[in-house]
Protein backbone atom coordinates (compact mmCIF):
# COMPACT_ATOMS: atom_id res chain seq x y z
CA UNK A 1 0.00 0.00 0.00
CA UNK A 2 0.83 3.40 -0.49
CA UNK A 3 0.94 6.02 1.66
CA UNK A 4 -0.46 9.23 0.81
CA UNK A 5 1.28 12.62 1.39
CA UNK A 6 -0.45 14.91 3.50
CA UNK A 7 -2.43 17.83 2.05
CA UNK A 8 -2.93 16.27 -0.65
CA UNK A 9 -7.35 16.27 -0.02
CA UNK A 10 -7.06 12.23 0.12
CA UNK A 11 -7.83 9.86 3.07
CA UNK A 12 -4.48 7.90 4.48
CA UNK A 13 -4.68 4.46 3.71
CA UNK A 14 -3.65 4.02 7.16
CA UNK A 15 -6.56 5.60 8.70
CA UNK A 16 -8.72 3.51 7.37
CA UNK A 17 -10.02 0.17 8.39
CA UNK A 18 -8.08 -2.95 7.02
CA UNK A 19 -9.63 -5.06 4.73
CA UNK A 20 -9.87 -7.74 2.08
CA UNK A 21 -12.16 -9.41 -0.54
CA UNK A 22 -12.05 -12.10 -3.21
CA UNK A 23 -13.81 -14.41 -5.11
CA UNK A 24 -13.44 -17.89 -5.14
CA UNK A 25 -14.68 -20.40 -7.84
CA UNK A 26 -13.60 -23.96 -7.03
CA UNK A 27 -12.89 -26.50 -4.06
CA UNK A 28 -9.38 -25.99 -4.75
CA UNK A 29 -9.23 -22.66 -3.61
CA UNK A 30 -9.61 -23.11 -0.11
CA UNK A 31 -6.12 -23.58 0.43
CA UNK A 32 -5.91 -19.62 -1.24
CA UNK A 33 -8.57 -18.23 1.09
CA UNK A 34 -6.58 -19.66 3.93
CA UNK A 35 -3.63 -18.21 2.64
CA UNK A 36 -4.66 -15.26 2.37
CA UNK A 37 -6.41 -14.66 5.65
CA UNK A 38 -2.74 -15.74 7.16
CA UNK A 39 -1.49 -13.25 4.94
CA UNK A 40 -4.10 -10.14 5.55
CA UNK A 41 -3.15 -10.99 9.35
CA UNK A 42 0.48 -10.82 9.08
CA UNK A 43 -0.27 -7.57 7.24
CA UNK A 44 -2.22 -6.02 10.51
CA UNK A 45 0.58 -7.21 12.29
CA UNK A 46 3.76 -5.88 9.85
CA UNK A 47 1.93 -2.12 8.36
CA UNK A 48 -0.65 -1.13 10.90
CA UNK A 49 1.18 -2.45 14.34
CA UNK A 50 -2.02 -4.73 15.20
CA UNK A 51 -1.27 -7.35 17.91
CA UNK A 52 -2.33 -10.93 16.34
CA UNK A 53 -2.18 -13.92 19.12
CA UNK A 54 -1.15 -17.29 17.64
CA UNK A 55 -4.59 -18.46 18.65
CA UNK A 56 -6.40 -15.78 16.09
CA UNK A 57 -4.16 -16.67 13.53
CA UNK A 58 -5.19 -20.15 13.72
CA UNK A 59 -9.23 -19.11 14.51
CA UNK A 60 -9.50 -17.05 11.28
CA UNK A 61 -7.72 -19.18 9.17
CA UNK A 62 -10.06 -22.41 10.45
CA UNK A 63 -13.03 -20.46 10.40
CA UNK A 64 -11.95 -19.09 6.30
CA UNK A 65 -12.25 -22.79 5.81
CA UNK A 66 -14.72 -24.00 6.56
CA UNK A 67 -17.20 -21.18 5.25
CA UNK A 68 -15.42 -21.03 1.82
CA UNK A 69 -15.94 -24.96 2.22
CA UNK A 70 -20.00 -24.93 2.96
CA UNK A 71 -20.06 -22.28 0.22
CA UNK A 72 -17.94 -24.06 -2.57
CA UNK A 73 -20.20 -27.26 -0.93
CA UNK A 74 -23.45 -26.53 -0.82
CA UNK A 75 -24.05 -23.23 -2.64
CA UNK A 76 -23.62 -23.02 -7.33
CA UNK A 77 -21.22 -20.51 -8.70
CA UNK A 78 -18.66 -18.40 -6.92
CA UNK A 79 -18.16 -17.42 -3.07
CA UNK A 80 -17.18 -13.83 -2.20
CA UNK A 81 -14.85 -13.80 1.08
CA UNK A 82 -14.12 -10.22 3.00
CA UNK A 83 -12.38 -9.78 5.66
CA UNK A 84 -12.14 -6.66 7.83
CA UNK A 85 -11.20 -5.42 11.25
CA UNK A 86 -13.78 -3.80 13.30
CA UNK A 87 -12.89 -3.30 17.36
CA UNK A 88 -10.02 -5.83 18.13
CA UNK A 89 -11.78 -8.44 16.13
CA UNK A 90 -11.32 -9.92 12.48
CA UNK A 91 -15.12 -10.33 10.76
CA UNK A 92 -15.07 -12.54 8.18
CA UNK A 93 -17.99 -12.68 5.60
CA UNK A 94 -18.67 -14.83 3.60
CA UNK A 95 -21.29 -14.50 0.86
CA UNK A 96 -22.36 -17.43 -1.45
CA UNK A 97 -25.47 -17.90 -3.95
CA UNK A 98 -27.87 -20.22 -1.92
CA UNK A 99 -30.33 -19.02 0.27
CA UNK A 100 -30.88 -22.05 2.14
CA UNK A 101 -29.79 -20.84 5.55
CA UNK A 102 -27.60 -23.14 7.48
CA UNK A 103 -28.61 -25.35 10.50
CA UNK A 104 -26.27 -26.92 13.62
CA UNK A 105 -27.08 -30.15 13.87
CA UNK A 106 -27.42 -32.16 17.31
CA UNK A 107 -25.04 -33.34 19.35
CA UNK A 108 -23.97 -36.40 18.21
CA UNK A 109 -20.78 -38.00 18.93
CA UNK A 110 -21.23 -40.36 16.36
CA UNK A 111 -22.21 -38.58 13.63
CA UNK A 112 -18.90 -38.53 11.45
CA UNK A 113 -18.34 -35.10 9.61
CA UNK A 114 -20.94 -32.14 8.92
CA UNK A 115 -19.20 -30.44 12.87
CA UNK A 116 -17.94 -27.16 10.94
CA UNK A 117 -20.80 -25.00 12.07
CA UNK A 118 -20.71 -26.31 15.25
CA UNK A 119 -16.39 -25.80 15.64
CA UNK A 120 -17.00 -21.87 13.98
CA UNK A 121 -19.92 -20.83 16.48
CA UNK A 122 -17.38 -22.13 19.66
CA UNK A 123 -14.63 -20.37 18.11
CA UNK A 124 -16.20 -16.84 17.07
CA UNK A 125 -17.11 -13.45 19.27
CA UNK A 126 -20.38 -13.66 17.16
CA UNK A 127 -21.46 -15.31 14.48
CA UNK A 128 -24.75 -14.26 12.15
CA UNK A 129 -26.41 -15.27 8.97
CA UNK A 130 -28.20 -12.63 6.81
CA UNK A 131 -30.32 -13.24 3.69
CA UNK A 132 -29.58 -11.09 0.91
CA UNK A 133 -31.42 -10.42 -2.69
CA UNK A 134 -29.56 -12.83 -3.81
CA UNK A 135 -28.02 -15.86 -1.45
CA UNK A 136 -26.68 -15.50 2.20
CA UNK A 137 -24.68 -13.86 3.90
CA UNK A 138 -22.26 -15.51 6.71
CA UNK A 139 -20.39 -13.52 9.41
CA UNK A 140 -18.27 -14.63 11.74
CA UNK A 141 -15.82 -12.32 14.27
CA UNK A 142 -12.53 -13.48 15.90
CA UNK A 143 -10.85 -11.97 18.16
CA UNK A 144 -7.65 -10.22 17.55
CA UNK A 145 -5.49 -10.99 20.94
CA UNK A 146 -7.21 -13.15 23.72
CA UNK A 147 -4.65 -12.07 25.74
CA UNK A 148 -3.19 -8.83 25.92
CA UNK A 149 -0.08 -9.94 27.02
CA UNK A 150 0.18 -12.80 24.63
CA UNK A 151 2.96 -13.02 21.92
CA UNK A 152 1.96 -12.00 18.45
CA UNK A 153 1.28 -14.80 16.39
CA UNK A 154 4.66 -15.28 13.79
CA UNK A 155 6.35 -13.73 16.80
CA UNK A 156 8.28 -15.37 19.30
CA UNK A 157 9.94 -13.93 22.89
CA UNK A 158 13.26 -14.03 23.34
Amino acid sequence: MDEVAEGDGRESLVDRPASVAAAFEGSEEIAEARDLARWFLVNLQAVHGLPVSGRAMGMVQLVVSELVTNARKYAPGPCLLTLEIDEGTVEVSVWDSSTMLPSVLAADPDRIGQHGLEIVMAVCRSFAVHREPVGKRITAAVVLADDPGGDPAGRRAL
